[in-house]
């Protein structure tokens, strides 16, 4: 991978289908900026993506409006970096408590944390309604330079 700045942005439906097609999508971007599929790397990004992705219909929706990805490098280090911007901001991301071991739900942000380098949420800064739920993950290549600009 080179250190040049790299970034994909898209808005998706709020369904299973748009998730499904975000994740494709950011796994093919994740392949063309070098970080190839079946990497370690790239199955960890793609995880953490979907799970969000998956959030954001779920907990996020609101009919008629759609979810945006965002994915990009970060500055100062081997990282990308993805956000999931939806259109409800009542319903805030909850840290993750102990689940009840045969709980069918309520792990993904479990997973998340568990996998990326950091993450967390914040109102939507473009002035429309709702949150942004990120999160980094490290990506062990030299030369993954760059940053979603603010």
């Amino acid at each position: 991978m080179t250190s040049e700045f790299h970034e994909f942005s898209m808005r998706f439906s709020s369904t299973p289908r748009g998730a499904r097609l975000a994740r494709r999508l950011a796994a093919e971007r994740l392949h063309a900026w070098g970080v190839p599929y079946g990497s370690e790397a790239h199955d960890t990004v793609t995880l953490v993506l979907a799970e969000l992705c998956a959030n954001a219909i779920r907990h996020g929706h609101v009919s008629g409006r759609d979810f945006r990805l965002r994915l990009g490098t970060v500055p100062h280090g081997a990282a990308v970096r993805v956000e999931v911007t939806d259109t409800r901001g009542e319903r805030i991301p909850e840290r993750t408590k102990d689940l009840p071991p045969l709980s069918e739900h309520g792990r993904g942000l479990a997973l998340v944390a568990a996998l990326a380098t950091r993450w967390d949420w914040h109102p939507r800064t473009d002035g429309g309604p709702g949150k942004t739920v990120w999160a980094e993950v490290a990506v062990p290549l030299p030369g993954v330079l760059g940053r979603i600009p603010d």
